[in-house]
């Protein structure tokens, strides 16, 4: 089932030199996948293919697109994943909307 851009599954990436923090939420906005990720290639090829098998086309969104993010753009782009980037500043509002915690990692 897909959405009307065609997406079956959003996941986002807190992206980090050496894990991410992966949530990824399907058209119901049930939680399918939240907790760390490491950043290496069979990893993130191993999740990217688990969600596309199991709900079509995923949506990966990191907040950095450059160094940290590059490994999991490229990754996602060669599972044929679509991607795209959300500025801090976006993800620091958003994250205001949740109180508590000062990390977003989560959120």
């Amino acid at each position: 089932m897909a959405d009307e851009t065609g997406v079956g599954v959003y996941l986002g990436l807190d992206v980090g030199k050496g894990e991410h923090h992966a949530t990824a939420v399907n058209l119901a906005g049930k939680k399918v996948f939240d907790k760390p990720l490491p950043n290496n290639e069979p990893k993130l090829r191993e999740l990217f293919d688990k969600l596309r098998a199991k709900h079509g086309t995923v949506l990966v969104v990191v907040d950095q697109p450059a160094s940290i993010g590059a490994l999991p753009l490229a990754v996602a782009r060669d599972a044929g994943c679509q991607v795209a980037y959300l500025p801090g500043l976006t993800m620091r509002r958003i994250a205001d909307l949740y109180p508590g915690e000062a990390k977003t990692d989560a959120r």
